[in-house]
């Protein structure tokens, strides 16, 4: 089998220890490739090998770096073919949604921080007294740690805007979805960015991201991933005083009104329950309907969550592809049968889905809506991440906002209604980082990206991701001072 192999120095290496892991295909649930179970000794090589190209990265004008992103752009836009049915592969997710969100959003991750670190300047502040010049200047070397469920797409979001402040990066990609991080790993090489720049270290968590958070030369961490996890960066990260940000889970409410617009309501609640397998942080997994329109938009959900066609992720035709993995797989179906215990009822699907053919040993989950849970039930307070969701009905918008509020996390929440103050009211009431109102997943990249409470720590995106990677400094003098020599 293929081995995936570290990107360190500008050369593809074998971890330091020999050790590879098997990486899965989902949809087929057998090992495809080999990944670099990488450790705190390859840590270290790729640390040298950033430290070392850092300054020299730094030292460019921001026209050049920026140069240097446009090309890895535009080089995965000429592969995205390859790079979307790589993904499929990976994670399991349908070649349509890889080919048209995942590697077109990585493309433009670089292109848009390409743009953004042209325009990103110092400020000048003046009184009567004095004049003050706030700068920005690179890190130094910096850690990136990406999720499995948008392998590329997060990857190049974190390793974007790091590198256009200046800083050197060193990319760990989760060893349970990493060849599109060893293709770009290539690209990069291919379009010559200088060696020790980008670096890609494959491998555990508990091996490589421990390493990353505790390297003293590290000076920040971009986290996308569990709250679990995150919660240890943190502890471990504070010790040394390390920066960082940390994008975790969600239990995402869409919260549907009787006067909504009914049926771009219902396409778009599908849509943002079921997109990648209900695998995207953002996707809404409680689904809250005032009483008086419960039974038909619960009857409309579970009509189409019924038809949705799981298949191969090649398949052109597929909406539903695999799980990520099979302990993923056991997961997902263990909150299910708890849903049971719990007093819920299943509404549509709640088993494994048995494909035929080469497919029959793949990680398939019917889409699942289930109804009659409390809003504190497990079901309701823990991610689930997978294709199943909770209906809940309310009465009254205080109700709604009560029960929607009523988790520990606050990453999104979408709502559903003609009524513009009713919509503004809401919105502002919700704990929530991002809330659509009447859409989702509307993404301006300029805007704040993230969490409150269990579900993120700081905001990724626009201005505040190259202000994350920054170190800032003031530098103050009098007025009347007059002119420096020449």
């Amino acid at each position: 089998m293929e081995k995936i192999k570290n990107y360190i120095g500008g050369e593809f290496t074998d971890p330091s220890s020999g050790r590879y892991i098997e990486n899965f295909n989902p949809s087929r649930g057998a090992a495809y490739s080999l990944v670099a179970g990488s450790n705190e000794n390859d840590v270290k090589l790729a640390f040298a090998a950033a430290q070392a190209a850092q300054p020299a990265w730094a030292a460019l004008h921001v026209e050049e770096r920026a140069r240097y992103l446009r090309a890895l752009s535009e080089a995965i836009l000429e592969q995205l073919d390859e790079l979307a049915r790589a993904e499929s592969i990976d994670n399991g997710k349908p070649i349509r949604l890889s080919r048209s969100l995942d590697i077109p959003r990585s493309a433009k991750n670089l292109r848009f921080f390409a743009d953004a670190i042209t325009q990103f300047h110092g400020e000048f502040f003046r009184d009567d007294s004095s004049t003050s010049a706030v700068t920005y200047s690179p890190l130094g070397v910096v850690a990136t740690i990406s999720p499995w469920n948008l392998p590329l797409y997060l990857l190049t979001w974190k390793i974007a805007p790091a590198l256009a402040a200046g800083n050197a990066v060193i990319a760990k990609p989760s060893e349970v979805t990493p060849y599109t991080a060893f293709m770009l790993a290539k690209i990069a090489r291919d379009v010559g960015f200088p060696a020790g720049v980008l670096n890609i270290v494959h491998g555990e968590g508990a091996d490589v991201g421990a390493a990353l958070v505790k390297h003293p030369g590290i000076k920040a961490i971009s986290f996308t991933g569990s709250t679990a996890t995150g919660r240890q960066i943190a502890q471990m990260a504070a010790g040394d005083f390390k920066k960082y940000s940390l994008e975790m889970g969600g239990k995402n409410p869409n919260i549907i009104f009787a006067d909504c617009d009914f049926e771009k309501a219902l396409e778009t609640t599908m849509r943002s329950t079921f997109a990648n397998q209900g695998q995207i942080c953002l996707c809404g997994s409680r689904i809250l309907i005032e009483k008086e329109i419960y039974e038909k938009f619960r009857d409309g959900l579970v009509e189409r969550a019924k038809a949705l066609r799981l298949g191969d992720p090649l398949n052109d035709s597929t909406e539903q592809g695999a799980v990520v993995s099979e302990p993923h797989m056991k997961k997902i179906l263990h909150y299910i049968e708890l849903a049971k215990k719990e007093g819920g009822k299943i509404l549509c699907g709640g088993e494994r889905a048995i494909l035929p053919g080469e497919l029959k040993n793949g990680y398939f989950i019917q889409p699942t809506l289930i109804e009659g849970l409390k809003p504190n039930s497990s079901c309701n307070q823990d991610e689930i991440f997978g294709p199943v969701a909770t209906l809940i009905p309310f009465e009254n918008e205080n109700e709604a906002i009560e029960i929607a509020n009523g988790t520990r996390y606050g990453l999104s929440a979408s709502l559903w209604s003609n009524d513009v103050s009713r919509c503004d009211r809401v919105a502002n009431a919700l704990n929530a980082g991002v809330v659509w109102i009447n859409s989702w997943m509307v993404r301006d990249l300029r805007t704040p990206f993230g969490g409150v409470k269990e579900s993120g720590v700081g905001r990724e995106g626009g201005e505040l991701a190259l202000r994350f990677f920054s170190e800032v400094k003031t530098i103050s003098r009098p007025n009347g001072q007059g002119q420096s020599k020449a």
